[in-house]
């Protein structure tokens, strides 16, 4: 077993050649740059291609070109790069390419700040391009260690399911420094957790199955398949079609296979929950942190306090929030995304309340304050404008 200290992107870098990553296309912007920069490197050791894109467009097109051509393939960006990937994402959903797409947020609209992390893309993630009819499969590390574990993740669903999977990070995750354990031997990944499967190779003559089936091959062109792939409704055998009965069957593999097998996706965190505490703190990515020291530090104040943490956020994990409490989610954001999932899945006689921070995490202090307002039925203040500061 490899120790070493390093950063989420290099986490991230290494996690992508475990998994079998040989090509890697993209633009560089903070806080992502060192990804596309640590591949450069690391890819031509190993007999893969990196490819300095003009912008991120063109840099999921071209990952989406290599998985097509049968190699594992990956790209990076931030918030605004996340944007321009519409397009390409939307082909790589529906004509099934597995890919991987890291985002490391930061806050913004847009540009933002480029040093401030940011949890801006919560929805964005789900749906990522236009015209729905898909589920997405969105995973979120809240540390150096976790960003190498659920990039390899990332991966393995992505054959699994034929599809692009993104990793929801965020600027301090990635830019971070802890220490990083990487596996020498197959054992030791194992005992990690890790899970590969190597590409294989479609050979028809049925490419898009019209039913909720994983573990099919996907389309690999050039090997004399007779596969064909556009971003067009496709028929079992790829050709494009404007039957709205094909569509249908299509739409049905998009939104089920990933529905039906939601149990292989689906992680999330509880943390001293066995006792039905009466407020549950929710978060993912680096503000989860923060909550599981909060919910020690109420605990240790006699307070009933406990708190969830989602590792895969999409698709949504509804069954997390069965309890009758009084839920705050715990968010990088003013405007509160993750807060209206909870509220729709939350039981019904529960209270979801909202607590943002914009470009920093909160403090312990603060949460802990802010449950035992909620305890004691006081009014919480989700954002606190201190004005004498400015």
């Amino acid at each position: 077993m490899k120790r070493v200290f390093d950063t989420g992107n290099a986490a991230i870098t290494e996690a992508a050649i475990f998994a079998g990553c040989k090509v890697f296309a993209g633009y560089p912007i903070t806080p992502a740059t060192e990804i596309a920069e640590n591949m450069s490197r690391r890819l031509p050791q190993i007999g893969g291609y990196y490819v300095q894109a003009e912008d991120e467009l063109s840099a999921l097109h071209m990952c989406i070109g290599a998985s097509l051509g049968g190699l594992k393939a990956m790209t990076s960006t931030s918030g605004p790069g996340y944007v321009l990937y519409a397009d390409p994402y939307g082909w790589a959903l529906g004509s099934e390419i597995p890919v991987v797409v890291v985002n490391a947020q930061r806050v913004g609209p847009v540009s933002g700040i480029t040093g401030a992390p940011g949890q801006g893309e919560f929805y964005l993630s789900r749906y990522p391009t236009h015209g729905g009819n898909f589920e997405s499969i969105v995973l979120a590390p809240n540390s150096v260690q976790e960003a190498f574990s659920l990039t390899v993740e990332a991966f393995y669903l992505a054959e699994r399911f034929r599809m692009p999977v993104t990793v929801l990070a965020d600027q301090i995750v990635t830019d971070g420094w802890e220490t990083l354990l990487i596996p020498d031997t197959e054992a030791e990944a194992r005992e990690m957790g890790l899970r590969v499967v190597p590409r294989q190779i479609n050979y028809g003559p049925e490419f898009y199955p019209a039913t909720d089936e994983i573990d099919v091959p996907p389309v690999v062109l050039g090997h004399n398949t007779g596969a064909a792939c556009s971003d067009w409704t496709p028929t079992a055998e790829g050709f494009d079609t404007e039957e709205v009965e094909w569509q249908h069957k299509h739409a049905y593999r998009l939104i089920y296979k990933v529905r039906n097998h939601k149990d292989i996706i689906t992680r999330y965190e509880e943390i001293d929950t066995a006792d039905n505490p009466d407020v549950i703190l929710v978060a993912y990515g680096s503000p989860s942190r923060v909550v599981k020291s909060a919910v020690k530090a109420a605990r240790e104040q006699g307070l009933k306090v406990g708190g969830i943490r989602l590792v895969s956020i999409w698709p949504f994990p509804d069954e997390a929030f069965s309890r009758n409490a009084k839920y705050l989610s715990v968010e990088l954001n003013y405007d509160g995304q993750l807060v209206r999932e909870v509220q729709r899945s939350a039981q019904k006689g529960s209270e979801v309340h909202f607590l943002g921070r914009c470009g920093e995490l909160p403090k312990v202090a603060e949460l802990v304050e802010a449950a035992r307002n909620l305890l004691q039925n006081r009014p919480l203040e989700s954002i606190k404008w201190q004005r004498e500061a400015w």
